[in-house]
């Protein structure tokens, strides 16, 4: 059997490493992203007796474009092909903050950093076809997005910021899906529901559903044969649900495409 590879970012910690887990558990390679060696480096342990699957190191803070960039340069050289980059990572402040960038916070790691990570990774990802896929959330559907105002430098609030990165992550995974092939790589993205993470009880002061639910719809967009040949769908219980009219609206898709990548320095 062909060696299956996939990228889960943010997989030391929540979903990501639930999801890192059971693809192990199916005889998957998973490159285990995180942001500080010592962060992976222990979930690698933690994974290590997991099942037939193997897991590679990948550390790079999602905030920065140069640490993200030497990433991918990294992977590149690291791995043939990607079959699935899931793009995880997320994060929800309540105060507003900038990355070294300059780029307010929830916006660089939540949807310009999935956006640069896939765009530099599409040498990778030659699998027939590979598949991206975006965590957004049921909480895109609550965004007041303003695209002369992504940042939020007027009026930031936390839940707004995370909503509007939420939206952009269905954006983003909608676009691809317009502009590549399906042949190339699919594109969705995913609500994986209310789940008990370290994000809901910062972000939300609240707790949820088992980590093994949260990871059940990211597992099914990599590994479901029913969905090989899909591409720009939201998935909800790991079935095709609908997005938000904001998030399928086109016009929108490509103003946000054409901002994010000049924001990315891919323009």
């Amino acid at each position: 059997m062909t060696e299956r590879i996939a990228l889960v970012t943010g997989a030391t910690d929540g979903i990501g490493r639930q999801t890192a887990l059971e693809l192990l558990q199916k005889g998957w390679t998973v490159v285990v992203h995180g942001r500080s060696e010592a962060k992976v480096s222990a979930t690698l342990e933690h994974l290590a007796a997991v099942g037939p699957g193997r897991a590679l190191p990948a550390v790079a803070d999602l905030s920065s474009q140069k640490q993200i960039r030497t990433l991918a340069e990294r992977l590149k050289g690291e791995v043939p092909r990607l079959d699935v980059l899931l793009n995880n990572a997320g994060v929800f402040l309540k105060e507003r903050q900038l990355s070294e960038d300059g780029i307010e916070l929830t916006l660089a790691v939540n949807h310009l950093a999935p956006v640069l990570l896939t765009r530099l990774l599409e040498p990778l990802l030659t699998g027939a076809p590979s598949r991206v896929i975006n965590v957004a959330s049921v909480a895109h559907q609550r965004s007041l997005l303003d695209l002369d105002d992504l940042q939020l430098r007027q009026g930031f609030e936390g839940y707004r910021a995370y909503a509007n990165s939420k939206l952009c992550n269905v954006l983003h995974a909608n676009t691809l899906a317009r502009l590549v092939p399906k042949e190339r790589y699919t594109a969705n993205a995913l609500h994986p529901g209310v789940i008990g993470t370290k994000l809901l009880a910062t972000g939300f002061g609240m707790d949820g559903a088992s980590l093994e639910s949260g990871a059940r719809t990211s597992v099914v967009a990599a590994t479901s044969p029913e969905l090989a040949d899909v591409t720009g769908a939201y998935l909800v219980d790991g079935v095709v649900s609908r997005a938000s009219a904001a998030a399928r609206d086109r016009r929108i898709q490509d103003a946000l495409w054409q901002v994010s990548l000049q924001m990315v320095g891919e323009a």
